[in-house]
């Protein structure tokens, strides 16, 4: 079977595999990337549809075509978190927010990096991964449009989302690549766009929802008059159970009660931390196949961008010097992990802290907690209050003090999580000591709380 040479293969259509597909074939690289869908279906995937702005993206494809062409509101300057113990809780935002027609986006990104120099190869499906006697990985094998196809390249990017088959298919025992990576370390998200007659009250504002289930149901309007309305759930919960928890709570809003439905889908994200390493001899992964998705609301949009754009850097740079070993890739790890790696990891020990908490218990801290402070307490703001607000709170979350107090310790711990990841090591040499210390702070979290560990 002859196979086919590229400098770089991209596995996967989404935002990870065409702003890598794009970066690296602006830079020159002869790029293939294949999506297993065909081209008039590409770019349409489950999502919240909700990010920042295109101060999200790297710089390499048009941003303003992407903007003008996808983005359906960006009017957004809050986030509500409906609250059923009490009031809710509304956050203002620093920076409005955008959200996002994400099957035209999906298909402005492949776009742009097909313009760019990209080769498209769509109906593809990957099956296998190649490796050579070293462990090097050297491409895959996929079938496109029925006929066994094998890509050759010298680096091979992976942005096939959760649970990548590339990760199944390559054997990682010679490198750093971590593969502590379990089901219960992912979600499953279901989501509907349902169109209604009447605008919405809240078209300026993200609305979340906690159910029974420690998952939270999202209303993202596209519009005043188009709702992105879904859940996620842990992959060890019942989905059918919980879809219906999301057509229940449809049914009993009244702004949504004569909406037809326009699109449903569903998908699976990691719900953990940024993979400890995501690089091996040829061989890099980038957004959801590495974790570079915000832990407790499953935004992966931003973390894909950033990471797929820094990979194709760093493998442009290999590849020109001759040298696509997991040492000098490293690099790309160490950029992830002391920018949102850090953020996500920290963010993921309140994950941790809050599956060890019922969720009646944690909705009536929320509602007993003044909204400012609670949200200060689970970021780097303050969190004064007056003396008479003090009081106040004090006798409304009588019964929770040494679950707020294990809170705050919690925080600490994120604290301590963030300085480990600053120290991240600039070369595999420093990667075991790096990862006890690491750990250790872990372990402690875990003692703290009397969880069992996550990893």
């Amino acid at each position: 079977m002859p196979a086919e040479a590229y400098d770089m293969v991209v596995v996967g259509g989404g935002t990870a595999g065409a702003f890598a597909a794009a970066t690296a074939a602006s830079e020159g690289l002869d790029v293939v990337l294949l999506e297993r869908k065909s081209e008039e279906e590409a770019g349409h995937i489950a999502c919240g549809d909700a990010i920042k702005g295109t101060s999200t993206f790297p710089d390499v494809i048009d941003l303003d075509y992407l903007k003008e062409e996808s983005f359906t509101n960006q009017n957004l300057t809050r986030a509500v978190f409906e609250n059923p113990g009490g009031d809710d809780l509304d956050v203002p935002f620093r920076a409005p927010g955008a959200v996002l027609d994400r099957k035209r986006y999906g298909e402005i990104i492949l776009e742009e990096a097909e313009r760019l120099g990209t080769e498209m190869h769509y109906d593809t499906v990957v099956q296998d991964v190649t490796q050579n006697d070293d462990g090097r990985v050297t491409g895959v094998r996929a079938k496109r449009k029925g006929d066994v196809v094998e890509y050759e390249a010298e680096v091979t990017i992976d942005g096939a989302g959760a649970l990548s088959i590339l990760q199944d298919k390559a054997d990682f025992s010679q490198s750093r690549f971590d593969t502590n990576v379990s089901y219960s370390q992912f979600c499953s998200a279901y989501r509907e766009v349902i169109d209604v007659p009447d605008p919405v009250d809240y078209d300026d504002a993200i609305v979340f929802k906690p159910t029974e289930e420690l998952g939270y149901l999202w209303y993202f309007p596209r519009t005043a008059t188009e709702i992105n309305v879904g859940l996620g759930f842990q992959m060890t919960e019942d989905p059918m159970t919980l879809v219906d928890t999301l057509k229940r709570d449809i049914r009993s809003r009244p702004e949504l009660k004569r909406g037809t439905v326009v699109d449903k889908l569903g998908a699976a994200l990691p719900t953990r931390r940024p993979y400890d390493s995501a690089v091996a001899d040829g061989f890099i992964a980038a957004g959801d196949s590495a974790g570079h998705v915000n832990p407790t609301t499953g935004g992966g949009i931003p973390g894909a961008a950033k990471s797929a754009h820094w990979a194709a850097k760093h493998a442009v740079r290999a590849i020109s010097e001759g040298d696509v070993s997991e040492s000098n890739l490293w690099e790309y790890n160490r950029d992830v992990m002391t920018d949102f790696g850090k953020r996500f990891a920290a963010v993921d020990l309140y994950n941790i802290w809050g599956t060890s908490h019922d969720v009646d218990e944690l909705v009536e801290m929320v509602s007993s907690v003044p909204g400012q402070q609670l949200m200060d307490s689970l970021s780097s703001g303050s969190s004064d209050m007056s003396l008479g607000l003090k009081l106040e709170t004090l006798v409304k979350t009588f019964g929770h003090w040494d679950s707020l107090y294990e809170l705050y310790r919690v925080r600490k711990r994120a604290a301590e999580i963030t300085r480990q990841y600053n120290a991240y090591p600039s070369s595999p040499r420093g990667f075991d000591a790096w990862q006890e210390a690491r750990d250790r702070v872990m372990d402690d979290l875990y003692d703290l709380i009397d969880a069992d560990p996550k990893y």
